[in-house]
């Protein structure tokens, strides 16, 4: 397998001047990119294939001010439907949890649709428990 992965850090933001389809819900915005990447505690991590960007996994570093563990919040995990089922998310997760590991992070935490058979699947393999818990979004009036 020829995809190589890579924690992107400020500096790296050309590595994303091509990326497959579904990787990302929008295509990418060069301010908020430079932006995310400059953030202390956000982490981005892709997978590179000749230079196309096929996968993606965004995290942040969750720290507690009453002393609770520090978590990583894994909040986006996506492959090009191409790609998908060759190990390359598997793969970015563990690049990124060792990424927390080095950020104190003691646990990693992801959501996912009850019907996305695929994302449990991945996050059983990494001896991840299930939780039910319920989302509430609010826009920004």
């Amino acid at each position: 397998m020829t995809v190589e992965i890579r924690h992107l850090q400020p500096g790296d933001e050309a590595v994303l001047a091509r990326v497959a389809e579904e990787v990302f819900d929008h295509p990418i915005d060069a301010a908020t990119l430079a932006r995310y990447l400059a953030s202390p505690g956000h982490l981005l991590v892709v997978a590179v294939d000749h230079g196309l960007v096929v996968g993606q996994v965004a995290a942040m570093v969750h720290r507690h001010p009453d002393g609770r563990p520090t978590e990583l919040y894994v909040d986006e995990v996506a492959v090009t439907p191409a790609r998908q089922r060759q190990g390359i998310a598997r793969r970015m997760l563990d690049t990124m949890l060792a990424l927390g590991r080095d950020q104190g992070c003691l646990e990693m935490w992801v959501g996912t649709e009850p019907d996305n058979v695929a994302a449990r699947a991945l996050y059983k393999s990494l001896k991840a428990d299930d939780e039910i818990f319920v989302m509430y979004v609010r826009k920004s009036a």
